[in-house]
């Protein structure tokens, strides 16, 4: 596939991208190739999900301390702790998608606001892009709004590209894939928590990180909300030092992802955690 046919391979192009995707690509090695990986993986898969929840909640407006996710079970509140269960919902779908999203990412993203959503908007938005005249409720993003019929075309736009394939690094894809979707925010509410789910997913699917131990969101967290929302301004501005920047800042996000995790494979090893 020539990069004249893969917008997103050219994005790969842009200078610093490259740096950002071999860093990437030597955090999350380093993880896989801890000796815990051998025999405990899938400890290690249930505490990143669980990290990277508390992450994307904490990106929401609901940052709570670990260990007050891990103890919690009454997630049925509004406010926080509907926000919290939203996230833990959501990352244990993501890893359910995967074959749904290769073969149609528009239906993924429907299922996973159903799951982010609930019942805490009313039932004929859930799981459906808004419509003209409906509102949007999003913490953090603070961009001018696309109408419906320009996030529509977008949206659709972004859905052919990820379904033709692409040859730009899984980073650069995650990104533009977490990036659009918070640009467009094409649900009445939970936008960045699914935008978050969805790079989850693209990483995944990928093969950077197969087995899901890797959590963006828990860099993203770490990083900042107003690192974060700078980022995806310079995202939504379109301009390719601000393209470059975004995709800069989500890498930097999965290697502290990849830190985090190491760190919880070193705490196994000594029999700490």
């Amino acid at each position: 596939m020539s990069t004249e046919a893969d917008p997103l391979a050219v994005l790969g192009g842009l200078p610093g991208v490259a740096d950002s995707v071999d860093s990437v690509r030597k955090a999350v090695d380093r993880v896989y190739g801890h000796r815990v990986m051998r025999r405990r993986s899938n400890e290690i898969t249930s505490e990143a999900a669980l990290r990277g929840a508390r992450g994307s909640a904490a990106l929401a407006g609901a940052d709570w301390a670990l260990e007050e996710v891990r103890r919690r079970s009454d997630f049925g509140g509004e406010g926080e702790p509907w926000t919290v269960g939203a996230a833990l919902r959501l990352t244990a779908e993501a890893g359910q998608l995967l074959g749904v999203w290769r073969q149609s990412p528009l239906r993924a993203l429907a299922r996973l606001h159903l799951v982010a959503a609930g019942g805490a908007v009313p039932d004929e938005t859930v799981g459906r892009p808004r419509l003209t005249g409906e509102s949007v409720t999003e913490p953090l993003v603070d961009l001018p709004l696309p109408d419906a019929d320009e996030m529509a075309g977008r949206l659709d736009g972004l859905a052919r590209l990820l379904l033709a394939g692409t040859e730009a690094p899984a980073l650069v894809t995650a990104a533009v894939v977490h990036g659009e979707l918070l640009a467009l925010r094409p649900f009445g509410s939970c936008n960045g928590l699914v935008a978050r789910a969805a790079e989850r997913i693209v990483l995944v699917g990928s093969g950077l990180d197969p087995k899901s131990i890797c959590p963006a969101e828990v860099g993203h967290a770490e990083l900042g909300r107003e690192a974060y929302a700078r980022a995806l301004d310079g995202y939504a501005f379109g301009t390719p030092e601000g393209v470059a920047s975004w995709i800069a800042h989500c890498g930097r996000a999965v290697e502290l992802g990849a830190r985090e995790s190491a760190a919880v494979c070193e705490a196994l090893q000594r029999g700490a955690a």
